[in-house]
């Protein structure tokens, strides 16, 4: 085996170490165009789950995203800030509003 291959085989494991990582960026993600807040839709809690209540949900939250939260329904836990939720009950009567 020839000496080079072997001195740069040697060489190579150690190089890998000595390479500087990114520094981990801590700075929070800028804030979403739009923001939920679903203090301001409260009123519609009570109100029947319509296309145009959802609407109105969504304008009056300004939020992005609407999502519908029909009873016994599994829904993620990931949290948005730009998304409005409502949840309602069988009689489609509006039981929740929240923000995430």
């Amino acid at each position: 085996m020839d000496i080079r291959i072997l001195a740069i085989a040697a060489v190579l494991p150690l190089a890998a170490c000595s390479q500087e990582r990114p520094p981990v960026d801590s700075t929070p993600p800028p804030p979403a165009e739009m923001t939920c807040k679903a203090d301001a839709a409260q009123s519609y809690v009570g109100q029947k789950a319509t296309p145009d209540i959802g609407g109105a949900i969504l304008k009056a939250a300004g939020a992005r995203t609407l999502r519908w939260g029909p009873p016994r329904s599994a829904m993620t836990m990931d949290y948005r800030q730009d998304r409005v939720n409502v949840l309602y009950d069988d009689a489609y009567t509006i039981t929740q509003v929240s923000c995430g």
